[in-house]
């Protein structure tokens, strides 16, 4: 008996076509879902020969401003994937000020959840070496986003001045130098409030009662420190400078005091003060009026500060830079004594023609 072969059916035409449209439309997800892969977490930071970078948003900024921030820093690779995710993410509406860090790793997502999420990096706020509030305010407004002329502006108010217990020429007494954290896009407001805190921490109870001791308000401290930090950068010659202006205070002598000249004058470049200097019409000069000038002739640091909490015992009411120009001085209990002082130390100004 013979065995029937048997045939395979071969698949349909119609069936070809449905295999093939499912591989193409498996091909097309495949392809898709790459794409879509890439635009999301592919990176898309250019960065050429750096490593990382700082990108700052200004306040008020919208989306359209952060794309050109971006554009115009040179930093994506593809713009148009970035708006597409930023538009998926809802990162359009929200746009949050300050300071990111962007390295070449940063793909789309990454990029958008940190500007979404305000993610900044802190600024370390440094300051020292000041002689007016209008010189600091231009030194934190070159690192803030906030505006100088702000600051002064705030700080000058009569409102907040007569609530926080300052006057104008007092006012540079609440800013400690020190080095801070702030975000770039701190307002002047936050940023004084910020210093009315760390002033608040730093006058702590066994500072305020060394301050009584001396017979003198934390104001009145800071404006003595002030003049101790002009007369000397020798921190370990500032205590006993300030004892001397603590005894020239209790015996109700008038201070005396160069620097306090030079800052009436307002030059402060000035190396030599000269007599007719000392003529000067100014509640500043303490040459012709008695106690402590109105406010503080700098912002003095947590040296200066310390230093006349923790003056050295002493009986000196004189003092002279010495005539060798090593930024320390000569001190003395007597006029007499001072006058001999002083002359070598004019003649050391004559001899290296110093005159102004």
């Amino acid at each position: 008996m013979k065995k029937r072969r048997r045939f395979k059916k071969k698949p349909s035409f119609i069936k070809k076509v449905i295999i093939s449209f499912v591989g193409i439309i498996f091909l097309l997800g495949v392809l898709l879902a790459h794409r879509l892969y890439s635009y999301v977490y592919q990176p898309n930071i250019k960065l050429n020969d750096k490593t990382e970078q700082f990108i700052y948003i200004p306040t008020t900024s919208k989306f359209s401003d952060v794309v050109r921030i971006l554009s115009d820093e040179g930093l994506l690779i593809d713009k148009n994937s970035f708006e597409w995710v930023a538009e998926r993410k809802n990162f359009k509406f929200n746009v949050k000020a300050g300071r990111y860090f962007i390295n070449r790793e940063m793909n789309n997502n990454d990029l958008i959840n940190m500007l979404r999420s305000g993610n900044q990096v802190p600024l370390k706020i440094r300051f020292h070496n000041l002689r007016t509030k209008d010189q600091l305010a231009g030194k934190i407004a070159s690192q803030l986003e906030t505006d100088s002329i702000l600051i002064i502006n705030l700080i000058t108010d009569s409102v907040f001045l007569d609530t926080n217990g300052f006057s104008k020429e007092n006012i540079s007494s609440i800013f400690i130098p020190n080095t801070y954290e702030f975000y770039w896009n701190t307002s002047a407001k936050q940023f004084v409030d910020r210093m009315l805190k760390e002033y608040k921490v730093f006058w702590n109870k066994e500072r305020i009662e060394k301050a009584k001791e001396k017979g003198l308000t934390k104001k009145e401290i800071t404006t003595v420190a002030s003049i101790v930090e002009m007369e000397s950068y020798k921190k370990d010659e500032r205590p006993v400078i300030a004892r001397l202006y603590l005894n020239r205070l209790k015996k109700r002598m008038k201070l005396q005091s160069d620097p306090t000249i030079i800052f009436a004058i307002g030059n402060f470049s000035i190396r030599r003060v000269l007599t007719k200097d000392l003529k000067i019409d100014s509640p500043y000069n303490t040459y012709l009026h008695k106690g402590l000038p109105p406010g503080p002739i700098c912002i003095p640091s947590i040296n200066s500060i310390d230093a006349v909490l923790n003056a050295s015992k002493n009986d000196y009411l004189f003092m002279c830079a010495k005539e060798d120009f090593s930024g320390y001085h000569n001190f003395a209990k007597t006029s007499r004594e001072h006058s001999r002082n002083a002359k070598k130390y004019r003649r050391a100004l004559n001899k290296r023609k110093i005159m102004r």
